[in-house]
C-alpha cells in the first residue's frame, strides 16, 4: 500500500502541457472564453483551400493560436481540426504536409490524451507509416554526406523527424489499441538511428527518439525484445549515459539541458529493458544503483523550484504578445515554431522542469518494492502469472503497516547502497515538494503560464511519489533516526498547507497531491510511532481526508494508518481518545453498516486492535472508561456480514476477502482476550 508503483491504465508519463479541466464542456462556451474565435472560420477556409501557400498559413496558423490557450484549441477541435490536418499530410505540396504535422504535434503536446486519442480514431497512423521509412532513407543519406542528400534533408531529418516521432511518443501513451498499432511498425531500429549518430544530427530529434524510445519500453514486451535483441542498441544507451564520450555535437552536457534530458532518457531505458541479456557487457550491471542513482541524483538537485518560478514570472512580464492571425503575410508566414526570445527561454525553463519531473519517475520505479515481471513475459504467457502477481501485490497492499522498504537494496542484496546516497536523495526531494507561487494558483486567477505551472505540480506530485518509496531506510531502526523521520513529516504538511485545500475543476492537482501525501505520512508515522506529536489541526485534516474520500477506499486507508500511528503517543492521551472515537464510528453497529465502506472500516478495526493491544498503556484508560470493549463486541456481527458480502470474482476481491476474515477472527479474539482481563 504504502509503495507509489506504475499505473499501467494511465500511460502518458507527460500530462497534459496546458490543462483545461476548468474550461465549462461545449463549443459555445469555448468560443466564449476564447479571444481568437473570430479566427477559426478563415483557418478551416484557408486550410481546404486550392492554394497551396494559404495551406501552408492555415496549419501555421493553428500552431500559433493553440499556443497556451485551451479555449481556442477546443473551439478547433470542434471544428474537426484534427481531421482537416490529418487530410493535409496527403498533401501535394511537402512544405503543407511538413507544416501540418507540426500543428498535429503541437495539438498532441498541449492537448493530451482526448486530441491524441482522436488523431488515432481518424487514422494518423495511416500516413505516418510513409513517412518513417522516407525519413529513414533521407537519414541514411545525410549521414553518408550531407552534400549527396536531397536538398531539403536537413529540415527531414530534423524538424520534420522530430514532429513525426513526438506525435509517435504521444499516441503510444493514449491507449493500448495505439500502442499495439505503433509495435506493429517496428520503430526500434529507426528510432535508434537517431541515438546512434549524436555528432551528426542535432540535439531535438534525438531527444524525440528517446522520449519515443522510452515509453515504447515501459511495459511494452514486444519493444522490450527487440532492444535486447541488438547488443549495438544497449552499447548506444550505455554510450548516451557516459557524459564524457558521444555527447551530441561535442556540447558538454551544462552547455545544453537537452543532453541531461538525453542521459536521463537514456537511463530511464536501460532500467526499462533490465535485466539484460549477455554477450552485452551492461548485462553485469546494477542498473539502480551504478546507472540511474549516479544519474538521477545530480538532476534532482541542479534545480531550485522557486527560482525557475521566479524566472517565469519574470520572463511573462517581458513577453510581447503573438503575431494576431489577421496580420500574418501569406509571403513571409512565420514557422509553426517560430518563437521570440523569451518564449524560448520559457521552453528552456519548461524543459528543465520536465526532466526533473522525468528524473523523479524513473527514481520512483528504480525505489518501488515491487519488480514489475511484464518486460520479461512474451505475450500470451502471462495470464496465469498476472493472477498469481496480483494476488502478491494484493497481499503487500494490505498489510497493517505500509511497506515502503527500499527496492534499490533488495535488488542488490550482495551490495550495499552509500549510507550517504539516502540522505542526498531526501534532501532535494523535501525541497521539491515546497509549493511556489506558480504551482497551484488559486482559479479566480489562473496561471500566467500554464505550461509551468503544470510542469510544477507535476513535480511535486512525483516527487512525493518518490519520497513514499525511499524514506524509510533513515528512518527505521531507532530515535535518531526517528528524528529524520521528524523532519520528513513536518516538510509534507508544510507543503500540504502552502498547496491548500481548493477543490473544483482546475484545482485536480491539489487533491493529488494530499492523495499522495497521505501515503508518506503513513509511512512516517508508522516507523515513528510514538513520537510524533498529534497536533488538533493534523488529526482534523486527516479525517476531513478521509471523509472526503468516499470513493477512494485506498485513500481512506492510508489516512486510518496514519491516525493509528499518532494515536499511540504516551504524551497525549487526549488526542487518543479523539482518534479512537473517530475510528469507533467507522465500525459497523447492529443491523447498521460501516458509513465507511468494507476496506476502511477492516483497517478501523484492525487500528483499534493495534492501539489497545498493551493494556499498561497510557493511553488505555480511554478504552476502559469510552466503554470501548461494548462497542467493539457490538460490531463484531456486523463485521461478519460485510466479510461474507465481500465478492471474489472482482478485482482485488480475493484478497480483501482473505484480508477481512484475518481482522474478523482477530477482532473476535480480541474482544475475548479483553473480556478476560476483566478491567
Amino acid at each position: 500500500m504504502g509503495k507509489s508503483q506504475k499505473k499501467k491504465s494511465m500511460r502518458r508519463h507527460n500530462p497534459m502541457r496546458v490543462p483545461d479541466s476548468h474550461l465549462p464542456k461545449g463549443l459555445a462556451s469555448a468560443s466564449e472564453t476564447s479571444s481568437k474565435a473570430e479566427a477559426i472560420l478563415p483557418i478551416i477556409q484557408k486550410m481546404e483551400g486550392t492554394d497551396a501557400a494559404e495551406r501552408k498559413w492555415a496549419c501555421v496558423a493553428v500552431s500559433n493560436l493553440i499556443q497556451n490557450d485551451p479555449s481556442t484549441r477546443r473551439l478547433l477541435q470542434g471544428k474537426n481540426i484534427v481531421g482537416a490536418l490529418i487530410t493535409r499530410l496527403t498533401d501535394s505540396e511537402e512544405e503543407v504536409v511538413i507544416e501540418a504535422v507540426g500543428a498535429l504535434r503541437n495539438l498532441c503536446i498541449d492537448g493530451g490524451y482526448d486530441i491524441c486519442a482522436e488523431m488515432y480514431n481518424k487514422s494518423v497512423l495511416v500516413p505516418l507509416r510513409t513517412f518513417v521509412p522516407k525519413i529513414s532513407a533521407t537519414l541514411s543519406q545525410y549521414l553518408d554526406g550531407p552534400k549527396n542528400a536531397p536538398e531539403n534533408a536537413q529540415k527531414l531529418v530534423c524538424e520534420f523527424a522530430d514532429n513525426v516521432i513526438t506525435i509517435l511518443w504521444c499516441l503510444s501513451e493514449t491507449s493500448n489499441k495505439a500502442l499495439t498499432a505503433i509495435n506493429e511498425m517496428k520503430l526500434i531500429p529507426f528510432l535508434m538511428s537517431f541515438l546512434a549518430a549524436p555528432e551528426k544530427i542535432p540535439l531535438p530529434p534525438i531527444t524525440a527518439a528517446a522520449q519515443c524510445l522510452y515509453v515504447l519500453t515501459d511495459d511494452n514486451y514486444p519493444a522490450i525484445a527487440d532492444v535486447r535483441s541488438d547488443s549495438g542498441y544497449i552499447t548506444c544507451l550505455m554510450a548516451v549515459i557516459n557524459p564524457d564520450e558521444n555527447l551530441p555535437n561535442g556540447k558538454s552536457p551544462e552547455a545544453n539541458p537537452r543532453a541531461v534530458t538525453l542521459r536521463v532518457l537514456a537511463a530511464g531505458i536501460l532500467r526499462n529493458v533490465s535485466p539484460i541479456p549477455p554477450p552485452s557487457a551492461a548485462s553485469a550491471i546494477d542498473i539502480d544503483k551504478d546507472i540511474c542513482l549516479p544519474q538521477l541524483q545530480p538532476v534532482l538537485a541542479s534545480i531550485s523550484l522557486a527560482d525557475a518560478s521566479a524566472s517565469v514570472l519574470q520572463l511573462v512580464a517581458q513577453q510581447t504578445s503573438l503575431p494576431d492571425v489577421e496580420k500574418l503575410s501569406l509571403k513571409n508566414t512565420p514557422k509553426s515554431d517560430h518563437k521570440s526570445p523569451v518564449e524560448i527561454e520559457l521552453e528552456r525553463l519548461e524543459g528543465r522542469l520536465r526532466t526533473v519531473q522525468l528524473a523523479l519517475e524513473i527514481l520512483t520505479g528504480a525505489c518501488a518494492t515491487l519488480p514489475d515481471p511484464d518486460p520479461d513475459i512474451p505475450p500470451g504467457q502471462n495470464d496465469e502469472d498476472d493472477e498469481g502477481d496480483e494476488d502478491i501485490a494484493e497481499e503487500d497492499a494490505d498489510d497493517e503497516t505500509p511497506d515502503i522498504d527500499m527496492a534499490i537494496d533488495d535488488a542488490s542484496p550482495d551490495s550495499n547502497t552509500p549510507a550517504q546516497t539516502l540522505p542526498a536523495l531526501v534532501a532535494p526531494l523535501l525541497a521539491l515538494i515546497q509549493p511556489t507561487t506558480l504551482s497551484f494558483p488559486p482559479l479566480a486567477a489562473p496561471s500566467p503560464h500554464p505550461p509551468t505551472t503544470s510542469a510544477l505540480s507535476a513535480i511535486h506530485l512525483a516527487a512525493l511519489e518518490c519520497l513514499n518509496n525511499i524514506f524509510l531506510p533513515l528512518v527505521r531502526g531507532g530515535p535518531a533516526d526517528a528524528v529524520g523521520g521528524r523532519a520528513v513529516w513536518d516538510s509534507v504538511w508544510a507543503a500540504l498547507g502552502a498547496v491548500g485545500t481548493q477543490t473544483g475543476l482546475g484545482q485536480e492537482r491539489r487533491r493529488a497531491v494530499w492523495e499522495v501525501a497521505a501515503g508518506v505520512l503513513w509511512g512516517v508515522a508508522s516507523v515513528c510511532r510514538g513520537t510524533l506529536e498529534p497536533k488538533p489541526e493534523q488529526v482534523q485534516a486527516l479525517m476531513a481526508l478521509c471523509d472526503g474520500a468516499a470513493a477512494d477506499a485506498q485513500l481512506r486507508v492510508k489516512c486510518i494508518g496514519a491516525l493509528e500511528s499518532l494515536a499511540q503517543n504516551p504524551a497525549f492521551v487526549d488526542a487518543n481518545a479523539t482518534i479512537a472515537a473517530y475510528l469507533l464510528s467507522m465500525l459497523p453497529t447492529g443491523s447498521a453498516p460501516s458509513p465507511a465502506g468494507t476496506e476502511p472500516m477492516l483497517q478501523a478495526a484492525s487500528s483499534l486492535i493495534d492501539i489497545y493491544s498493551d493494556e499498561d498503556a497510557p493511553w488505555d484508560a480511554n478504552f476502559r472508561t469510552g466503554g470501548f470493549l461494548a462497542q467493539l463486541a457490538g460490531s463484531i456481527d456486523g463485521v461478519k456480514k460485510a466479510v461474507r458480502a465481500i465478492d471474489r470474482r472482482k478485482e482485488g476481491g480475493r484478497e480483501l476477502r482473505r484480508r477481512g476474515e484475518e481482522v474478523r477472527d482477530n477482532l473476535a479474539a480480541f474482544v475475548e482476550y479483553r473480556r478476560g482481563l476483566g478491567l
